[in-house]
């Protein structure tokens, strides 16, 4: 990236603040996949059913939309249908339609205010594969034009430079979209100050239009045409994750945080073609969160004494166990089979990989290479299988309705469900407490793992375990408040009178550990019976052990799993607490996506609705507004 192309602060900035009005893009096109689910102008689901008044097949073909209004923001070209018609399946499908929009509706004077990286992205010999690609695709793009190649290749490269993945709600890459300088002259770090997140609708109230753009580059002053643009297609908005002082650059990221720094690097060059040299990846010797989430043990031998010939077949043991959990993982989501992914990816943590089976290769020990419980192999394990043991305790609910060992079996599979739920928010919050930019991630985490935990202490298949013949009443949400932390309070003083406050940050991750901590002791036991890898783990939130002699527990988990028989009581006391352990988490996740997202964003939202549906969160809160 060139380093004059930056934008740095006008002002202070505290944390959890917008830094820049609604911007529209440039230039944006849906993936092919949602083609026929969602608004071609504003990337919303459309309505269902179809009406025909504004979804018209003969007027659109491919395209579709979600209200009259939309409908007028965009005429589809023909030369775009061409492209869409001949090249439905192309690897850069949706970016060769938004690169045609971009030249349609920009002069060529207009790419020069944004890098199109064609020196790099083309002259490039090591990866001809992918050169190849982009030649193709600026020559279609040419050929429905009839412009000239160079324009195509310089547009399509810029859009590959520039554009950014818009996502829903639910985290799905909808599309490509490329924005002005404001947003695509900020630049990327490991460890960025700003987040940004899209309105797929009309603004809300909260974040209007008149926002003031709060950063500026810093050799140049943007005008005030540079500031607007036609008020259509899915907007971003920047907002402070950090405190940024005045001056300061304004960074996001580019790439997943929470790989190791050798895989961020690999997935930088491949698609924007610089090497990133920010303070986290320049770091010697590495951060302490880049070190754990690459880091490996030994069952047999101390990763540390391993030879300079073992740490290369520690390498490619590591190859070889990201292939496995791949594979599971693809098992699970392309063929369905829940039960399969979670005994392989069970096995592979408990047992490891034996230096043994790397080709038959002989070497002077035999040391089994586990993977350090925070590696980011496991966290990528941890989240797939508290997905995939919710969906087979759903299932066996929708088979069975009477109480027998099947529906017990479901009581099972749903607590070692939010178990690793909880293990996934606990270790990715202790990572956190490094890396602060993390603080979007752990948001996700702590709302799935207070949803998973409110929905076992639901369930009815635990009131009817808990006593068979007298179900348990449902806890209350307003009795079951803290009387230990703010958590509720500040919740609430969010939702309906402001932002949340830089200065009450620390107070208040502090008192939601100290309470969860003291919770997740009383109902731990319980969520991890049947799983000999989860009761390795002592406390799923405190990670401090790690190092000490009693992360040995982990290394001599025993190579099988346990049985799901018939486990502890579960008493009204323990579902009470582990409702309360739910409320916490939720609460914690909610703070936090108000401070990444706003108050008004969809997370912040699905927390209240889901407190709303346990009980009313607050009787009288437009009274107090």
């Amino acid at each position: 990236m060139e380093m004059e192309m930056e934008m740095r602060a006008r002002e202070d900035i505290e944390i959890g603040e917008d830094i820049t009005p609604p911007i529209p893009p440039l230039s944006y096109a849906l993936h092919h996949s949602f083609l026929h689910s969602h608004c071609y102008s504003c990337f919303s689901p459309l309505p269902l059913p179809l009406n025909s008044n504004y979804n018209n097949t003969k007027n659109h073909h491919h395209y579709y939309y979600c209200s009259p209004a939309c409908t007028t923001t965009r005429v589809v070209s023909t030369e775009e249908l061409h492209i869409l018609q001949s090249h439905p399946h192309h690897p850069f499908s949706s970016d060769l339609r938004a690169a045609l929009r971009f030249l349609q509706s920009h002069p060529d004077d207009r790419i020069t205010g944004l890098v199109t990286n064609c020196h790099k992205l083309l002259l490039l010999q090591e990866d001809d594969e992918f050169v190849a690609t982009i030649c193709e695709g600026a020559k279609a793009i040419a050929t429905a034009t009839a412009t000239d190649t160079a324009s195509a290749s310089a547009a399509l490269c810029l859009v590959l430079t520039n554009g950014v993945e818009v996502q829903d709600y639910d985290g799905r890459n909808l599309g490509i979209a490329v924005y002005p300088q404001n947003f695509s002259w900020i630049n990327h770090s490991c460890s960025p100050n700003a987040s940004y997140r899209f309105f797929l609708s009309p603004s809300p109230p909260c974040c209007p239009n008149s926002t003031k753009l709060r950063i500026l580059p810093q050799h140049t002053v943007l005008t005030k045409d540079d500031e607007v643009c036609q008020d259509n297609g899915p907007k971003i908005v920047v907002r402070s994750i950090k405190r940024i002082k005045q001056g300061e650059q304004v960074t996001v990221t580019y790439t997943n945080l929470l790989q190791p720094k050798q895989m961020r690097q690999s997935e930088l060059w491949s698609r924007y073609r610089f090497i990133c040299r920010c303070e986290r990846c320049s770091a010697s010797p590495p951060t302490n969160v880049d070190h754990t989430l690459q880091e490996i043990s030994s069952a047999n031998l101390d990763a540390s004494s391993l030879s300079s010939d073992q740490n290369v077949y520690c390498d490619y043991a590591i190859r070889r166990l990201t292939d496995y959990i791949d594979d599971a993982i693809t098992q699970y989501l392309s063929f369905g089979d829940p039960e399969l992914c979670c005994e392989k990816l069970e096995i592979l943590l408990t047992q490891g990989l034996l230096y043994e089976q790397l080709e038959g290769r002989e070497v002077k020990s035999q040391p089994t290479i586990k993977l350090h419980p925070l590696h980011y192999l496991c966290l990528n394990a941890y989240t797939t299988l508290a997905s995939a043991y919710k969906v087979r305790a759903s299932d066996l609910l929708g088979l069975y309705s009477e109480l027998d060992e099947h529906l017990l079996e479901a009581l099972d599979l749903s607590r070692t469900s939010a178990a690793y739920s909880l293990l996934l928010a606990g270790a990715t919050h202790h990572l956190f407490r490094f890396e602060s930019s993390l603080i979007a991630t752990v948001a996700n985490f702590w709302i799935s793992a207070g949803d998973s935990l409110l929905t076992l202490s639901r369930s009815p298949v635990g009131s009817e375990f808990a006593k068979w013949d007298l179900p348990m009443a449902n806890p209350p949400l307003l009795k079951c408040i803290c009387s230990k932390c703010s958590l509720m309070d500040n919740f609430k003083a969010i939702l309906f009178h402001r932002e949340a406050q830089n200065a009450d940050f620390e107070d208040i991750s502090s008192e939601f550990l100290d309470c969860v901590t003291i919770i997740t002791q009383k109902v731990w036991s319980f969520l991890i019976h049947g799983c000999c890898y989860l009761r390795a783990f002592k406390d799923p939130i405190d990670f401090s052990w790690l190092g000490t002699s009693k992360y040995s527990s982990l290394r001599d988990v025993q190579p099988h799993l346990c049985s799901t028989a018939e486990g502890p009581g579960y008493t009204h006391q323990e579902r009470m607490h582990i409702f309360q352990l739910g409320v916490h988490c939720l609460l914690y996740g909610g703070y936090l996506a108000s401070i990444c997202y706003g108050r008004h964003s969809h997370l912040t939202s699905q927390v209240q609705n889901i407190l709303d549906c346990e009980e009313c969160l607050i009787n009288d809160s437009h009274e107090t507004d």
